[in-house]
Parts: structure tokens; C-alpha cells; sequence
């Protein structure tokens, strides 16, 4: 991987990271294709229409259907879904913790029982990165131990300290594997909730060792947006300069405004095909609900300003309508225009810091919003 810092803007930072299989242009979304596909998209709207660069995948998921050695057999996970950008894919640590009432934490690992067919497994540091280098992912995240919010000193403590002990663990393992790739980078994940003492703990531990990346997890859990985003801030200042900084599972569009003013540059969320599916759709103004009655006769685009696919071609009452009739189109055209709004947002981002504007563009941002 090549990381460079092509301009900051305060603590706002335009980056350029470069992997075996794309250019990737920072601040920078990353659509989620959980099981190896953004829902209701195919590569070519991912490649062509969108110029989505990296998407992210999910290890547990994918281990569990089809199978990573099924997706290695058939060329990873580029050969396999032929979408030729980079993949990023999640360690199952967010599972463990979203699907806790089947899981079980212990000092080594994640004992997990599938929601398929409910044979049970078993996930170490170790398992996981192969199960990684199968699949044959650009940017592969370790295990980590995700506390909720809010938790325990002693749960948070516990957290920690599993965390920093799995990726010690997948750092020594990843160096001496000899299944990886060597276009395949690794990421650790700095734990500590919303507690400062555990977040400089952990993200001074983590960045003392040799990975390619560090993220920052286990926020968007259910606290409050100011904690999340003083949380963010707060951390931030304990990682390198000279290496990518990832908030996972994070969020709304306000979000990514605010978190890159704080210094983030990777994002990613089910946040914008989660809405799409369910009528709600994003605007330079905020979010409208299709679904309402008020779109019936509406021959407007989704919005004015927007250039995507959909807005190019169909109104909101063709999409009403779309919705309302229960077609599957619906779902295709909903999720291009959200995932272009959250893509352009980024690009428009980067745009900003590099212009030295970051700080007009966050005001220009919130004016629209207000206004309408």
C-alpha cells in the first residue's frame, strides 16, 4: 500500500491511498457489500456508474456462505464478483457483538453459532486473517473485542485489552504467514467506548506495531452524537499522520462532515441501501420519505442538484410509484442515488480541503439543511 497526504486543511485531511487494484481518493465512503455484493447492485454499477473505488466485505458472513475457500477457488473476491476495485472486508468482530445472543468472547477468540444452519465455529486472530488471505482482500481488519455502549469500566477494560492482545497476535501472524498475498495490508481496531483513559491506551498500544492502518471502532452503537464525535476527536491525535484513519460503521452524512473535520478519512455504513430500501432517500436539503403520498404527481427529480442516475432519468413519482407497486426496481434505483449522494459528499469534501475551504463548505452544508 502507498499512503500520501496530498493536503490538510486544520485537522481536515485530503489523502491518497494507493492498493493493488485501485487509487483511492480520500475523504473516501466505502459502499457495504456484506456478502460480496452492495445490495441490489452488480459490479458494473458499482465500477461504472458509481466509480466506487473500494467496497468492504464481511468476513463472517463470507465464511459462512459460500465459504472462503469456495471464493478462493474461484479467484477471490475479484474473480468472484468481478468488481476489479479494492476490497476492504470487516474481522466478524461486529458481528460477534450485533449478534451476541449466538456468540461467546473468551481470551482467544469468538465462539459463534451461525444464523444458518447453527453449527457452531470458532474465531481466533489467526483463523481470521486466513479465512482473509482467502478471500484475498486489499485491506484486511483483525479481530477485535467490541464493548456496548454503555458498558463497565471492567467490560471496557476487558475490551482493551482482548483487542490489543488479538492484534498483537495478527500482526506476528500476518508477518510470517506465507498463504498472504503480498498486495494484502492489514488494519488494527482502537477499542475504549466513549472512555478517554481506554481510547489513548489502546490507540498508544496498537500504533507502536507495524499494520498498514488503524480504525477506530466501536463508537455509532447508540451514544450520543457529540460523544462520538469528541470521542473521535480525542483519538485521533494518538494516530500516525503518515497512515489512513478509518471510523467503521459510521454514518449519517452530518457524521462524515464532522468526523473529517476531526481528522478521519475512511468511512463506511449500511446507513445509505439500508434507507434506500426503505423509502428513505438523501438530498444536498436532508432526507425525503418517497413513500409519501405527496410524490404522487411530483415531476421533480429526487433533488435538483443531484446528477446521478436516477435524478437524471425518473422523477419522485415515477419512484412513489416504483415503491408503492412493491417493484424490485425500486430498490437499484434508490440505492444509486444514495450511495452517489454519500460518494459525492465525500468527493466534494476532498474538493473543499484541497480548495483550503473546509470550514465555508461545512457552513454551505448545514445552510442548505436548515433552509429547507
Amino acid at each position: 500500500m502507498e499512503f500520501h497526504i496530498d493536503k490538510t486543511d486544520a485537522n481536515a485531511r485530503a489523502c491518497t491511498i494507493k492498493t493493488a487494484h485501485s487509487t483511492i481518493k480520500t475523504p473516501v465512503f466505502m459502499p457495504v457489500g456484506t456478502a460480496g455484493s452492495v445490495k441490489s447492485l452488480d459490479a458494473y454499477d458499482m465500477m461504472e456508474i458509481l466509480k466506487a473505488d473500494i467496497i468492504l466485505g464481511n468476513t463472517y458472513h463470507l465464511y459462512l456462505r459460500p465459504n472462503d475457500k469456495v471464493i478462493k477457488n474461484l479467484g477471490g473476491l475479484h474473480g468472484f464478483t468481478k468488481y476489479n476495485g479494492s476490497f476492504l472486508t470487516d474481522s466478524g468482530g461486529f458481528q460477534a457483538f450485533s449478534l451476541s445472543d449466538i456468540s461467546k468472547a473468551d481470551e482467544n477468540g469468538v465462539k459463534f453459532k451461525s444464523h444458518i444452519d447453527g453449527s457452531m465455529h470458532y474465531f481466533t486472530p489467526q483463523k481470521t486473517l486466513d479465512i482473509e488471505y482467502n478471500l484475498n482482500s486489499d485491506i484486511m481488519m483483525v479481530l477485535d473485542d467490541l464493548a456496548e455502549l454503555p458498558s463497565t469500566k471492567e467490560r471496557v477494560n476487558l475490551s482493551v485489552n482482548r483487542t490489543i492482545k488479538w492484534a498483537k497476535e495478527s500482526i506476528e501472524y500476518h508477518m510470517r504467514a506465507k498463504t498472504k498475498t503480498a498486495h494484502q495490508n492489514i488494519f488494527a481496531i482502537i477499542q475504549g467506548g466513549t472512555d478517554r483513559e481506554f481510547r489513548k491506551k489502546c490507540a498508544l498500544e496498537l500504533c507502536q506495531m507495524p499494520f498498514d492502518g488503524f480504525a477506530i471502532g466501536g463508537l455509532s452503537v447508540g451514544e450520543e452524537n457529540t460523544l462520538m464525535y469528541d470521542t473521535v476527536e480525542f483519538t485521533t491525535a494518538f494516530m500516525p499522520q503518515n497512515k489512513p484513519r478509518y471510523l467503521m460503521g459510521v454514518g449519517t452524512p452530518e457524521d462524515l462532515v464532522e468526523n473529517v473535520e476531526r481528522g478521519v478519512d475512511m468511512f463506511d455504513c449500511v446507513m445509505p441501501t439500508r434507507n434506500a430500501r426503505n423509502g428513505t432517500l438523501f438530498t444536498s436539503f436532508g432526507k425525503i420519505n418517497i413513500k409519501g403520498a405527496g410524490f404522487i404527481n411530483d415531476n421533480e427529480p429526487i433533488d435538483k442538484e443531484c446528477g446521478c442516475y436516477t435524478c437524471k432519468r425518473y422523477s419522485r413519482a415515477y419512484l412513489n410509484h416504483l415503491y408503492r407497486a412493491r417493484e424490485l426496481a425500486f430498490f437499484r434505483l434508490a440505492s444509486l442515488h444514495n450511495l452517489h449522494y454519500y460518494l459525492t459528499l465525500a468527493r466534494q469534501m476532498r474538493s473543499a480541503i484541497l480548495a483550503g475551504e473546509f470550514a465555508k463548505f461545512k457552513a454551505e452544508f448545514y445552510a442548505k439543511r436548515v433552509c429547507k
